[in-house]
């Protein structure tokens, strides 16, 4: 699966162990890291517009079934930008200051930039 070669930041893997992607579909991705550390993510699609937008979080597990700790909604944004190239905006929206701060140490903003960068590198090869 191609989500699988980009989502999480090298030396990072991710696994997809399902993925239904429709408004109210849901997702279960594993990242894994070189130390043997893993983490599940599970969430829901809210809105999927192809090509263009989807939005998606981990406030739900499965359907509608509230998860135990909600931690941040995503948004990613696909346009545009002419001479064949696309402008890609991912937003992270968190349930608290305290999530944010946590994501923020996680490596939040270097994380996310690499895995845009890797996107970008196997758009190219596709």
């Amino acid at each position: 699966m191609l989500l699988e070669q980009w989502f999480t930041p090298k030396p990072f893997t991710t696994e997809v162990e399902s993925i239904d992607l429709r408004v109210g579909g849901s997702s279960v991705f594993i990242m894994r890291g070189q130390n043997g550390e893993e983490m599940r993510n599970s969430g829901v699609y809210l809105e999927v517009v192809p090509n263009e937008r989807l939005v998606f979080t981990d406030a739900y597990t499965q359907a509608w079934k509230p998860s135990a700790k909600p931690f941040m909604t995503g948004e990613i944004v696909l346009k545009d930008a002419g001479a064949g190239k696309t402008r890609y905006t991912a937003t992270a929206r968190h349930w608290s200051a305290e999530d944010r701060k946590s994501h923020e140490e996680m490596g939040f903003h270097e994380g996310w930039t690499l895995a845009a960068r890797q996107l970008e590198e196997l758009a190219k090869t596709l």
